[in-house]
C-alpha cells in the first residue's frame, strides 16, 4: 500500500504539502495540487490512510531568523514591521512560526547549529540582516538541509530564495531627484552603510553610476548605519560639499541635524523610508520600503519552497517619497 512518503516522493514536494492538498488547506498553487493528485491516481493512494501516516511525524515550523542591533532601537523598529509581514502571512499559509535571534546561534558550530534548528522541527528558515561576515549562515546554507529566504541577501538556488529592492535602482532616483531639485549641486558626499552589508556595494553602485552620468565629483565615506558616524563625516566636510546623500534615514536624520547646529543649509537625502523621518524638522527625500510586505513575500518564497519549487531572487517595489510631518501624525 503506498504511504503519504509515497506520494511526496513521486510528486516531488513535501509530506506536508500532500497533507494541505489533502485537507484543503489555501496556499498552495494551482500546479503543486495538480501534482499531487496525480501522484496520488498513480498510486492508488486512499486518503484514509492520512492520519496515521501523519501521527508520526510531527508538521515542520519556519523559523524568523533576526539579526538585532546593538547600537540603535530604530533598526529594531523595522524588524517589528518584518514580524508584523511575516506572521500575517504565515497564518494564511497556516504556518507554525517561531522567532530566533543571530546572538543565539552565532556561537555555536554549524553542526551545533543544525542539531539545534532540528530539535525545534525547523524546516525553514527566512533570514534578515545577514551580512557577509555571517561564515556561519553560510555553511547552514550550504548544507542544504534547510528551505530558506535571504532578506537583503543575494543568494537563490535549488533550496533558497533571495527577496529584497533594485537597491542600485533606488540609490541612483533618490540622489538624482534631488539633485535635480536644487541646482548647482556638483561636488557629492556619500555616506555609505557597512562595508560587508550585502546592500552596500548596490547602492555604491547606483551613487557611482549618477555621478559619472552627469558629471559629478563622489566623495564616499562609511557611515556605518550610525546617526553619530554621520554627523562627524558631515561635520568634516560640510564645506566642500553640496549634497550628502545618504544610505539610511537614520544617518541623512544625522546630517541634517549638524548642518542644523553649524546653521548652514546642504540638500540631505537618505534612504529606508522609517517613519522618524517626518519628525527630522526638514522634508528630505527617501526611498521608501514596505518591510512588512517585503517580509510577507519572504514567506511566500519560503512556502514555495516547502512546497518542493526552487529557489528564485524575487525584486520588489520601491518608492521615492518626501516623508512629511503631517503624514506621521495621522
Amino acid at each position: 500500500m503506498a504511504s503519504i512518503k509515497d506520494v511526496a516522493n513521486r510528486a516531488g514536494v513535501a509530506i506536508s504539502t500532500v497533507s494541505k492538498v489533502l485537507n484543503g488547506y489555501p496556499g498552495v498553487s494551482r500546479e503543486t495540487k495538480d501534482k499531487v493528485n496525480q501522484a496520488i491516481a498513480e498510486l492508488k493512494f486512499t486518503p484514509n490512510a492520512v492520519a496515521a501516516a501523519l501521527s508520526s511525524k510531527r508538521t515542520g515550523r519556519v523559523a524568523l531568523l533576526l539579526n538585532l542591533s546593538d547600537k540603535t532601537q530604530i533598526v529594531d523598529a523595522i524588524n517589528m514591521q518584518y514580524l508584523s509581514g511575516a506572521i500575517q502571512k504565515a497564518l494564511e499559509f497556516k504556518l507554525d512560526v517561531i522567532t530566533l535571534f543571530f546572538s543565539m546561534l552565532r556561537e555555536k558550530n554549524v553542526s551545533e547549529i543544525i542539531n539545534y534548528l532540528k530539535s525545534q522541527s525547523i524546516e525553514g528558515l527566512i533570514v534578515y540582516g545577514m551580512s557577509r561576515e555571517d561564515q556561519w549562515l553560510t555553511e547552514l546554507m550550504e548544507s542544504g538541509l534547510f528551505k530558506m529566504v535571504t532578506v537583503d541577501a543575494p543568494f537563490s538556488d535549488e533550496h533558497i530564495s533571495s527577496v529584497w529592492i533594485d537597491q542600485q535602482k533606488a540609490q541612483y532616483e533618490v540622489a538624482k531627484k534631488t539633485i535635480l531639485e536644487n541646482k548647482g549641486c556638483k561636488r557629492i558626499f556619500y555616506i555609505a552603510g557597512k562595508k560587508n552589508a550585502f546592500i552596500t556595494q548596490g547602492r555604491i553602485d547606483g551613487i557611482k553610476q549618477l555621478a559619472q552620468e552627469m558629471g559629478l565629483e563622489l566623495t564616499i565615506a562609511y557611515g556605518e548605519f550610525s546617526e553619530s558616524q554621520a554627523r562627524e563625516l558631515a561635520f568634516a566636510h560640510e564645506k566642500k560639499t553640496d549634497i550628502f546623500v545618504c544610505a539610511s534615514d537614520l544617518m541623512a536624520i544625522g546630517v541634517m541635524r549638524i548642518l542644523s547646529e553649524l546653521d548652514v543649509f546642504r540638500p540631505v537625502c537618505g534612504f529606508d523610508g522609517i517613519t522618524l523621518m517626518g519628525y527630522a524638522g526638514k522634508q528630505m527625500n527617501t526611498v521608501r520600503q514596505d518591510f512588512a510586505a517585503i517580509s510577507a513575500a519572504a514567506v511566500e518564497e519560503l512556502q514555495r519552497l516547502l512546497e518542493g519549487e526552487r529557489g528564485r531572487s524575487r525584486v520588489l517595489a520601491h518608492e521615492v517619497v518626501q516623508i512629511r510631518y503631517q503624514d506621521v501624525i495621522g
